[in-house]
């Protein structure tokens, strides 16, 4: 979290938003990883 606050006041978000939007975008990245990786059998390269 602390490297995304960072991030987030390098682009000049106020650390609040930052906190409460982290997690949602986290959770959205998971949630679409999973689904790339149920898609394509698993993780890995595919010649």
């Amino acid at each position: 979290m602390s490297a995304a606050l960072a991030l987030g006041v390098a682009l000049g978000v106020p650390p609040l938003a930052v906190a409460e939007l982290v997690p949602v975008i986290e959770a959205v990245m998971v949630r679409k990883l999973n689904e790339e990786l149920a898609a394509n059998d698993g993780p890995g390269v595919r010649p």
